[in-house]
């Protein structure tokens, strides 16, 4: 049987958009949730499960943290007062998150991914990963480690059906 071709492939349920790349290559140490300033179209837009995450960071610039690389793209009934698809867009933390995030962020290694967005209520969060990225060999592994724990799930379920 063949994959669907031309289907996109959902966010987990309550989710807007979520970060598929950014568990494959980094490790997360630390997740915490953030608020997000929108625009208008820009919430009507997600509300259409339309964003993309691909390249998307935060960093954090002048003791305020700043979303990076997120896609929405533009509000279609929405013709004259649309938002930029790109823009960056403020998070929004209380200033002692922002200063561990600081002293965290700093360390060897470790840097701030969007994982996922979301609404909780009327208001649109993303939910922050501090994460290290993950080098090939450790990707190996987690492969090897996958298949073998699927190898070892099969074997038991064909001992009990017998």
């Amino acid at each position: 049987m063949g994959k669907k071709k031309g289907k996109k492939r959902a966010p987990a349920s309550g989710d807007v958009a979520t970060n598929r790349r950014a568990r494959q290559k980094f490790e997360t140490v630390e997740k915490l949730e953030a608020g997000i300033a929108l625009l208008g179209t820009e919430v009507k837009a997600l509300r259409q499960g339309e964003a993309q995450m691909g390249d998307a960071y935060a960093a954090i610039e002048d003791g305020e943290v700043w979303l990076r690389n997120l896609h929405i793209p533009p509000y279609a009934p929405a013709t004259t007062n649309n938002h930029e698809p790109e823009r960056p867009r403020k998070l929004l933390l209380h200033k002692a998150e922002i200063e561990r995030l600081i002293g965290k962020s700093q360390q060897k290694g470790l840097t701030l991914i969007p994982s996922r967005i979301y609404f909780k209520g009327p208001r649109a969060k993303v939910e922050l990963a501090l994460a290290r990225h993950k080098e090939g060999r450790d990707r190996r592994r987690e492969i090897a480690d996958r298949d073998v724990q699927r190898d070892v799930e099969r074997e038991f379920k064909g001992r009990y059906r017998s």
